[in-house]
């Protein structure tokens, strides 16, 4: 016998049992992005590993140690995008979607990283991100906020998960804070792990999220970056701040919240849980107001998020235990007999045509009603339309609930397929 050929550490199967929970949350995601005026856009898997090398930032963890990246046939470097705002980036400049405009976009799809496997962190992941160009005022920070907590409830998780709240300022006032935060952490490196000593040198404001709980305690006389932001941005994230307090949204300031990724400015954010242990954030983002001009384009301001689908999906199995989905199968079609059969193609098909919102599944696997109702039963359906020869001559269909709520009737065709259509 051949060897068998499992799937790669960390990439994952959906299997059909988990499959119409992710649909659920997709369809809930899309109609609460689509009802604050938010369009779908669609990028392609792979791109130019230098548009993340230039958007992210080389010294940052996803570029120097998770991508990843291969050369092409043409000996051109390519990678798979280990997150969405740089393609989405991409793709306005090049369809000619930011300059003078205002766009809100969303996406969803798998992105890649090659991290050390683990519960709601995988090396195929799958994120759902938003992005606005275009509006440079703290008005539209405060929607996307609003537009998460929206979200949240939706979900039935709003009471499970924080916001954290931040500003970073400018990049000068990212460049002058970096140099105090390096001259204070000097005085302490025999305390500052391998991976923070590394980024010292880096990438000194990661240090700031760091897990590390001693250093979390020196960090508390560390100088504040708030000490250190420009009036603008002071401005920005008091009006934003203003917003979140008129609508009723709570929120915790974090000084030590700076996010991973070398574009961002002015505001952060993240919304955290204790429910799932270690892997606490379940959405992040904040605005980078300069990445399209890095990338490009005309200076265009930005601000977006992405939130992580499979740490939603754990999420919502943690603390939503209420949450009914819908039957994978509706109505179950059996039959027995030879033109019985032939017409349980028929049924099947005029029952789609009336109930397009329903699921209806014709038995196809042979074998006595016994073995056709316990099929019935497995695939959940709610009602099972029975066809024999008896049926088929008196032009007539056998309803049966499966759920024990009504008695089983015979009707004639018509009349059970309009019963079928308004009680399903």
């Amino acid at each position: 016998m051949a060897k068998t050929i499992q799937a790669i550490r960390g990439m994952n199967d959906c299997l059909p049992q988990d499959t119409p929970l992710w649909q659920w949350l997709e369809a809930v995601v899309r109609r609460v992005l689509t009802s604050y005026g938010y369009s779908e856009i669609r990028m392609p898997i792979v791109e130019s590993t230098p548009l993340f090398k230039r958007a992210i930032g080389e010294v940052t963890d996803v570029v120097e140690k998770e991508m990843f990246t291969f050369d092409d046939r043409d000996n051109e470097s390519l990678t798979l995008r280990p997150e969405g705002t740089a393609g989405c980036v991409r793709a306005g400049i090049e369809h000619g979607l930011l300059y003078n405009q205002e766009q809100r976009l969303w996406y969803m799809g798998p992105m890649f990283r090659y991290e050390r496997p683990q519960k709601g962190r995988y090396r195929q992941f799958h994120q759902i991100g938003v992005e606005v160009f275009g509006i440079a005022q703290a008005e539209i920070d405060a929607e996307l906020i609003l537009l998460t907590a929206r979200l949240w409830k939706a979900l039935g998780i709003a009471d499970h998960v924080s916001l954290q709240l931040n500003s970073i300022g400018s990049l000068e006032a990212r460049h002058n804070y970096r140099q105090a935060l390096v001259d204070f952490l000097q005085n302490h490196l025999a305390i500052l792990d391998d991976d923070c000593k590394r980024r010292l040198t880096t990438n000194p404001l990661r240090i700031l999220d760091t897990k590390n709980a001693q250093i979390q305690a020196v960090l508390n006389d560390a100088p504040k970056l708030h000490d250190y932001l420009d009036d603008d941005s002071k401005q920005h994230f008091a009006r934003l701040c203003a917003i979140l307090d008129q609508m009723g949204i709570t929120y915790e300031i974090n000084q030590k919240l700076v996010r991973g990724l070398d574009y961002y400015n002015k505001t952060v954010f993240e919304w955290v849980t204790t429910a799932l242990g270690a892997q606490g954030t379940v959405c992040g983002g904040g605005r980078y107001d300069g990445l399209v001009e890095q990338l490009g384009g005309h200076a265009t301001s930005g601000v977006g998020f992405a939130m992580g689908v499979e740490r939603l999906i754990l999420l919502v199995q943690e603390v939503n235990q209420s949450l009914s989905l819908p039957a994978a199968v509706d109505i179950y079609v059996v039959h027995s007999g030879e033109q019985a059969t032939l017409q349980a193609f028929n049924v099947a098909e005029q029952l789609r045509a009336v109930c397009p919102q329903k699921n209806v599944m014709l038995h196809c696997s042979g074998g006595n009603f016994k073995k056709q109702f316990k099929r019935a039963d497995k695939s959940g359906a709610v009602f099972a339309v029975v066809i024999g020869e008896e049926e088929v001559q008196n032009g007539q269909l056998v309803v049966k609930d499966l759920l024990g709520r009504t008695q089983q009737q015979t009707l004639p065709t018509a009349e059970a397929i309009r019963f079928l259509a308004q009680n399903v």
